[in-house]
């Protein structure tokens, strides 16, 4: 593994977090993860925290993989610092384009590009609609997609209830998935990596203990979470206050500074 001092810092703070919290995380698959070569990483979204067990079991086989993270992000200076030194990938929406070719670029380079083929954080914790970024990516780096699930990490920090972030020993089952080639169309590709992630998730969830009507587990499993349809029209909701709010702001007429003599 090649050193990198800022990667490699924030590597050791994120296991120190982890084995504070005791989280007992067990990974089903390690092998599949590629040892050399560019990789899309295609990871299931519950968690504000999932990045944890993605960079973890990209250490476990030597790699450090790379995050696509939002561009504004890159205005703290200590999350921008960051973001530079671990070679993270900065996404812009206004300026896509761009952001999708440095993906590419970085995945011929041979680097492993985690994707979150959701886009945003399930409410339900199920699998939401897939984007079809990470199969477009794979089929122009010429790259394979390595399918992978994480559960129980949401319990720590999701969206909709208070974090979780005391010595709490809450089991996360990772299962990584075998490598998809690239191959057929964009939408081929992106329903069969669906397909192996539902399955990879059901691996994840068996045996895992789920407390009825709690809020972390998934309606189908007796638990308070929204259902898909009920996520979806939340999430579509919340879209709308946030396009609302950010128009509301761009309108708002502008205090006049105030002028001093000095």
């Amino acid at each position: 593994m090649k050193r990198e001092p800022v990667y490699d810092a924030l590597s050791v703070l994120v296991q120190t977090v982890i084995a504070a919290q005791g989280l007992r995380i067990a990974i089903t698959g390690q092998r599949n993860m590629p040892r050399s070569g560019g990789a899309v990483l295609a990871v299931n979204h519950t968690s504000y925290v999932d990045f944890f067990e993605a960079g973890l079991v990209g250490r476990k086989s030597g790699r450090n993989v790379r995050y696509m993270m939002k561009a504004e992000l890159e205005r703290n200076p200590v999350v921008g610092f960051l973001m530079r030194h671990c070679k993270a990938i900065g996404v812009d929406r206004e300026a896509g384009a761009e952001s999708y070719g440095k993906a590419v670029n970085s995945l011929r380079d041979g680097e492993i590009v985690v994707v979150y083929p959701e886009a945003t954080i399930s409410r339900s914790f199920d699998l939401k609609d897939f984007k079809t970024g990470a199969a477009r990516m794979a089929l122009e780096a010429d790259v394979p997609i390595v399918p992978m699930t994480i559960w129980g990490a949401h319990r720590v920090w999701t969206k909709g209830f208070p974090r979780q972030l005391g010595r709490h020993k809450f089991p996360v089952n990772i299962v990584i998935g075998e490598p998809i080639p690239p191959h057929g169309t964009v939408d081929e590709l992106t329903v069969e990596l669906r397909a192996a992630m539902s399955v990879l998730l059901d691996k994840a969830q068996t045996g895992y203990p789920m407390e009825p009507g709690a809020p972390w587990v998934p309606a189908r499993f007796g638990g308070s979470a929204p259902d898909p349809a009920t996520a979806k029209e939340l999430e579509i909701a919340e879209f709308a206050a946030r396009r609302a709010k950010a128009a509301a702001a761009l309108a708002a007429p502008r205090k006049p500074r105030r002028r001093t003599l000095f």
